[in-house]
């Protein structure tokens, strides 16, 4: 496989201004996370990330995209109470989660995740808005604990939302009822007019405002006047007269802390109202803080990119304050730290930033200085790279803009010039689009050919025709606007995808509503491309929710129910959707296409408009008729529902990758057409055939926990290679991988079926056409040595220290906290309370260091042991009875024990310069190869794909390098340090500015 390093594409990072999570942390120790917990990531293009944190994994799930000039600078949650069932049985319905924003104006937004868009705005008479918070939400009082004043239904299901406005003005909205409204004003603007840079709650009845004035007020909810100002005198000596107070957050015991401009954290009585204690942690201004759930643990993020934390000490003795005092101080960001937020519960506590570098940095909150940190990938999910590998483009977007390039061939360029090409021989921007509007793009697709280029927002879809230039330029192109039916031009679409052979475009609508569009070609000499009138509205299957969640966590709606990926098979006849809940949705694509029958679908719609009044009694049930009843004939053509479409298995996780694998096209008999020929009669003037198509129709799915499945679609079932290679069989170290797949290209051919997975850290590859191997890497060698004596010896305790190897890798990544892994013991430090020093005898010399965890898990360690050495094997050993006895009844070629199983294979990869940079052999005894070289990748994409050439033959070069002619890739890579960012704070101690 030749690979094209790409650094030329861009894609601006954005800055990350407002972070939260869906739910409230608890303290109580048998509370775990909650099945829908989200974090929503708001962005300075306006864009919100939606994050399934899915106890530690971390994938993104959806983008709701943005518009110009609408940065999101603030986000809040708010869980509207629970309701009484209407169908009498007994429970509750949970109530619904819901997500405001706030940017640069006078309105808050709140936004419906379903349709991926705004649903209502409220505003005011009052300055810009520049901070919000929820109040928290009412929970009942324990039953010894009696109420001190009665609510009524309609003030428990109150959750109003308090913003802070330029002219300092705090404003209250509520959202009882599903609405969201204006309620009244806590607090005139003064004379000064200073800005509410931070808002907070007090519990219910109190708000915190932190002002540009050097001031911190306390406002009371239910009078609407003001309580106390506390001031934090006058600035730095010359520094600024006044101090911005950045951050206010409220612990559980009443405690208000805040962060200003002079890099001071201060902590506040919250009854009387006066200063406790000050520390001074940052070289710059503090711009957020992030509290623990219990009130003891507090971190500090700022402008000097530090991430301190502090901690609550002292005894707890009548008469004497607690004091709080800086515990450590990390620069985990490379930029401004803009924001932070916490969650915690029995299973996960972690703290979140993020800042101008763009980048979320996960850190432990509870087993801080145990886990490692992790950072999450900046750039999103979905691949914004395509590509149309017949004519060389690649297509790369970002919010109002895509870019086209044509990147030419190595081998190419090197026989058109003796010396060595130049990078602007190789590539070339052949066009550009701006979009005229405010709305971000929401998807993107190029055809296969690179003749059509289809752009939607959430309120329209465009499409382009590609045309060849009559310039003399070799690459240039000229753009053309294709006129498009009103039903598909005016409905915005949030995923567009061409069909392999680009003569259908599918189109998944706000509301998930699918629709595909048949696209018709002119036989001029220049072609002309035209969107049929009459579009095809596919249903998926009605489906239960796989399980309710609990009333008090809250319910995400039809949210849930969202298409997230789609997958076409090679041969363009089978159509495969899925949602966030693993469910799988499919269609095929009956008869051959006639060219005659262009009008089918204009007699259809005749047809569809007359056979109500035909029944006039059974118009209602009419109406209900899915498409398998009323199939919509295009071109000799119609889509059908799978016939087993409802057996095929549920994903336990929601699929990152699906793609089918490639296959040549199927020979079919000759007719005027290239199918058998359909001749019409009286009773049916358009006949079409019913034939379902007969190519390849394996399906491949990478799941959100990467385990990997294939399904047969048209069997309704697994395929035989995903039965026998569970996801038990999969590589330890492709298990450990802790960022998400992207996506996938192929390599198919005669002698391999290979299937190169990328992430935005990671490249690797799985050989379908053989088993996984049953044994881990390092055993294969161990078992092909020569001296079987020894082997047979030495079998015991090789299996022994294998079983404690593997134990050990497990338990790193098992039972964490949400960050990274466990740090191993012989890394940490002698911290507080993690070591103790042991010493036998008289002799201080003979002391060691044990640390205090390995004291209290040795016994059981030692049971597990006792357990392994005579149970079962587990699943990081050999294979269960049932998968060998599988692999054993296939012809299947399989990786044995003892890794013999064929050739090794080498690949060797190369970049435009023809320099070497990753040189990886398929192991004798391995299916899979990987490398992390790469990162960050934005997307991997087809070039030219001649793996499924029959001949072997080989190309050279002019340099004399000769290689296999095989699959062509562009790596495209956004490297951290290539971004563009403002300047960035340098501290005195800093060599590497």
């Amino acid at each position: 496989m030749d690979i094209h390093r790409c650094r030329f594409i861009p894609y601006p990072a954005s800055t990350i201004n407002a972070l939260t999570f869906s739910h409230t942390s608890t303290s109580k120790a048998s509370a775990i996370s909650p099945s829908n917990l989200r974090l929503a990531i708001g962005r300075a293009n306006g864009d919100i990330e939606i994050w399934n944190p899915q106890r530690g994994h971390w994938v993104q799930e959806s983008i709701l995209s943005g518009g110009k000039d609408r940065s999101i600078e603030g986000l809040v949650w708010t869980h509207d109470l629970e309701g009484q069932r209407d169908d009498g049985n007994e429970g509750e319905v949970p109530g619904m989660l819901r997500l405001f924003s706030i940017g640069y104006s006078t309105v808050i937004t709140e936004w419906d995740l379903a349709l991926g868009k705004p649903i209502r705005h409220s505003g005011g008479n009052y300055g810009e808005i520049w901070c919000i918070a929820a109040q928290p939400r009412w929970q009942a009082p324990a039953k010894s604990v009696a109420p001190s004043t009665k609510l009524n239904d309609n003030q428990k299901s109150e959750q109003h939302l308090a913003v802070g406005c330029a002219d300092g003005t705090v404003v209250l909205h509520s959202t009882a009822d599903g609405d969201l409204r204006f309620l009244r004003t806590l607090a005139q603007p003064s004379g000064k007019k200073s800005r509410v840079l931070c808002i907070a709650f007090l519990g219910r009845e109190k708000i915190v405002a932190g002002y540009a004035d050097s001031t911190i007020r306390i406002f009371n909810l239910s009078h609407g006047r003001q309580l106390s100002s506390m001031s934090l005198g006058a600035g730095q000596p010359g520094g600024p007269t006044e101090i911005l107070v950045w951050s206010v957050r409220c612990l559980s015991d009443g405690t208000i802390v805040s962060g200003d401009s002079t890099g001071e954290i201060r902590f506040w009585d919250g009854q009387n109202y006066t200063l406790l204690q000050r520390i001074k942690s940052h070289k710059e201004d503090i711009l957020d803080l992030a509290v623990s759930a219990d009130g003891l643990t507090i971190f500090s993020g700022g402008m000097d990119r530090r991430t301190t934390m502090y901690r609550r000490t002292g005894d707890n003795h009548k008469g004497k304050r607690d004091r709080w005092a800086e515990i450590s101080h990390q620069r985990y960001h490379s930029h401004d730290i803009k924001t932070m937020a916490t969650f915690e519960s029995n299973d996960m506590s972690v703290v979140v930033s993020g800042g101008v570098d763009a980048t979320p940095i996960i850190i432990p909150l509870r087993e801080f200085g145990k886990e490692y940190i992790r950072s999450l990938p900046m750039i999103p999910n979905c691949s914004p790279v395509q590509s149309a590998p017949k004519k060389r483009l690649v297509v790369s977007w970002w919010d109002r803009e895509i870019s086209i390039w044509r990147i030419e061939s190595i081998w190419g360029v090197l026989q058109e010039t003796e010396a060595a090409p130049d990078q602007r021989q190789v590539r070339k921007l052949v066009a550009k689009i701006a979009l005229q509007g405010e709305e971000n793009i929401a998807s993107v697709s190029i055809s296969s050919d690179g003749n059509l280029v289809a752009v939607s927002t959430l309120s329209s879809v465009k499409i382009f025709h590609l045309r060849p230039s009559k310039s003399s330029a070799k690459d240039s192109v000229r753009l053309r606007k294709t006129e498009i039916p009103a039903n598909l031009a005016g409905h915005g679409s949030k995923l567009l995808q061409f069909s392999p052979d680009s003569k259908w475009l599918l189109t998944i609508r706000c509301d998930d509503s699918i629709y595909l569009h048949r696209i018709a070609k002119t036989s001029d000499v220049h072609p002309r491309f035209r969107i049929l009138e009459r579009g095809v509205e596919l249903l998926r299957l009605p489906r239960s929710s796989k399980s309710s969640p609990k009333a008090l966590q809250g319910s995400l709606g039809k949210y849930e129910r969202s298409i997230i990926r789609a997958a076409w098979s090679s041969d363009s006849r089978i159509l495969v959707l899925c949602d966030l809940q693993g469910y799988l949705d499919s269609w095929v694509l009956e008869g051959y296409e006639d060219l005659s029958h262009s009008n089918d679908y204009a007699v259809n719609d005749q047809q569809l408009m007359t056979e109500p009044a035909m029944n006039g009694d059974d118009e209602e049930s009419n109406e209900e008729l899915d498409e398998a009843a009323r199939p919509v004939v295009i071109l000799g053509q119609h889509w059908i529902r799978n016939p087993r479409a409802a057996s095929l298995p549920r994903v336990p996780s929601f699929p990152l990758v699906m793609s089918f694998r490639p296959a040549k096209p199927a020979s079919l008999a000759a007719s005027t057409n290239g199918h058998i020929t359909m001749h019409p009669t009286r009773h049916n003037p358009h006949p079409h055939s019913h034939d379902l198509p007969i190519g390849e129709d394996r399906l491949f799915v990478l799941t959100s926990l990467h385990k990997v499945y294939e399904y047969q679609i048209f069997a309704g079932k697994l395929s035989d290679w995903s039965r026998r290679n569970p996801p038990s069989t999969l590589p330890e170290e492709f298990r450990a991988i802790r960022d998400r797949a992207m996506n996938c290209v192929w390599d198919i051919s005669d002698r391999k079926e290979r299937v190169w997975i990328y992430g935005s850290s990671f490249l690797w590859m799985f050989d379908l056409a053989r088993d996984l191997p049953s044994v881990a890497p390092k055993e294969l060698e161990a078992q092909s040595h020569p001296d079987g004596d020894t082997q047979q010896i030495s079998r015991s305790s090789k299996k022994r220290k294998r079983k404690h190897a593997q134990k050990q890798n497990h338990n790193l990544m098992q039972g964490t906290t949400g960050a990274g892994s466990k740090i191993p013991e012989k890394e940490l430090s002698t911290g507080i309370g993690s070591k103790i020093h042991k010493t036998t005898g008289v002799e201080q010399g003979t002391g060691q260091w044990i640390s205090l965890h390995t004291m209290h898990n040795q016994a059981r360690d030692e049971d597990d042991d006792a357990i392994d050495d005579d149970g079962p094997e587990d699943a990081t050993g050999e294979l269960s009875a049932l998968v060998r006895l599988r692999r054993a009844n296939s012809e299947f070629p399989s990786t044995r024990d003892d890794g013999q199983n064929g050739d090794a294979n080498t690949d060797n990869r190369r970049v435009n310069n023809g320099d070497a940079v990753a040189h990886g052999s398929t192991d004798a005894g391995l299916g899979y190869w990987h490398t992390f070289k790469y990162r960050p990748i934005l997307g991997i994409v087809l070039l030219s794909d001649e793996s499924g050439r029959e001949d072997n033959s080989r190309t050279s070069g002019e340099d004399g390098y000769e290689s296999q002619r095989g699959l062509e890739v562009a790596l495209v890579e956004r490297p951290a340090w290539d971004l563009d960012l403002p300047p960035r704070y340098h501290g005195d101690q800093e060599w590497n500015k």
